[in-house]
């Protein structure tokens, strides 16, 4: 139900060349076979999507933001590390890690954790960075494409951690 409701936002939120990349993206994940739920609590009024696999968090979709989420509109993607360690030390392009760099998401103290970590983000170390590890606003055509390799990144460790039992 909410794959088509995430469908029919997108649809009636972007221009056609936008809206093409971001609907590419939504099909990526469900060809992955993510699930979505809509958001609850505070983001209950916000077109809000945990995206999951295998009922582990990947990323988070936020469409048009409102209040105070309205500097992520039209599109934010966060990532989602739920304890583990995927993005440590994993083995991306130089390239591509400096446009993860670009996204580390800091803490701004919104009251959803005890305030931002030290963490290690592709071999790089960052200080103050948030319970969701990466931000993205309003991604284009390049930064879609990584956030695609970073959820089969995110999805390959869940498929690990739930083969290790």
């Amino acid at each position: 139900m909410h794959d088509l409701e995430i469908e029919k936002m997108v649809k009636n939120t972007f221009d056609n060349i936008k809206k093409e990349m971001v609907l590419d993206f939504i099909y990526f994940l469900k060809e992955n076979e993510m699930e979505f739920e809509r958001g609850k609590g505070y983001w209950k009024n916000q077109y809000y999507y945990m995206v999951k696999y295998k009922d582990n968090y990947v990323c988070f979709i936020l469409l048009n933001g409102t209040g105070d989420e309205q500097s992520c509109r039209p599109l934010t993607i966060w990532s989602d590390d739920s304890g583990s360690k995927w993005y440590e030390d994993f083995p991306l392009s130089k390239q591509e890690s400096e446009l993860v760099w670009k996204h580390v998401d800091y803490c701004v103290n919104c009251g959803a954790c005890a305030g931002g970590r030290n963490k290690r983000i592709l071999g790089k170390d960052f200080d103050n960075v948030c319970r969701t590890t990466l931000r993205f606003i309003n991604p284009d055509k390049e930064v879609l494409n990584l956030i695609k390799k970073l959820v089969t990144i995110r999805k390959n460790d869940i498929l690990k951690k739930n083969n290790s039992y």
